[in-house]
């Protein structure tokens, strides 16, 4: 009797999401370990894997996996999460539709940098770059061990 032939794992390994996220497309001003655009333009996070918010994505099969696409970097894209569901196993969505899909929300550079504290503890941008501070160092009781790296939101940073 012949084995049915195996497919191949259904899902990207860590060498192939490195290179997928390296592939998406840069966010201006914003550190490209942290942010990328996916593959319609929304703004993601790196740290924002798997979950259902606006900043949220997904590794995608460009060609579906229920298609006989492979889970390999070509065939790989970085899509917000509920444009990813939405596309399902569908391929060869036009690019407005897809979009269309997307939150509807923009966010501003402080929002980006709010989010980024809360999730990082920290902001690192070319033209700012600073860590959340402690209650300590609030009161005077700590110092930072980095003096090059200053507060988020203290005057020094405007």
């Amino acid at each position: 009797s012949s084995k049915k032939e195996e497919r191949p794992n259904r899902f990207f390994d860590s060498k192939a999401k490195k290179t997928c996220w390296e592939k998406a497309k840069r966010v201006p001003g914003r550190d490209p370990d942290r942010w990328r655009m996916d593959a319609v333009g929304n703004i993601v996070c790196k740290r924002l894997h798997t979950c259902n918010g606006c900043l949220c994505y997904e590794y995608d099969h460009i060609v579906p996996y229920s298609r006989n696409g492979e889970s390999v970097a070509e065939n790989c894209q970085v899509l917000q999460t509920r444009v990813n569901r939405l596309k399902s196993d569908k391929n060869g969505l036009d690019q407005t539709l897809l979009r269309g899909y997307s939150c509807d929300i923009k966010f501003s550079d402080e929002e980006l940098d709010t989010i980024e504290m809360a999730v990082y503890g920290s902001v690192n941008r070319p033209d700012k770059r600073c860590i959340v501070g402690s209650v300590s160092a609030l009161l005077g009781k700590n110092k930072s061990r980095d003096r090059m790296i200053i507060p988020c939101n203290s005057d020094k940073n405007d």
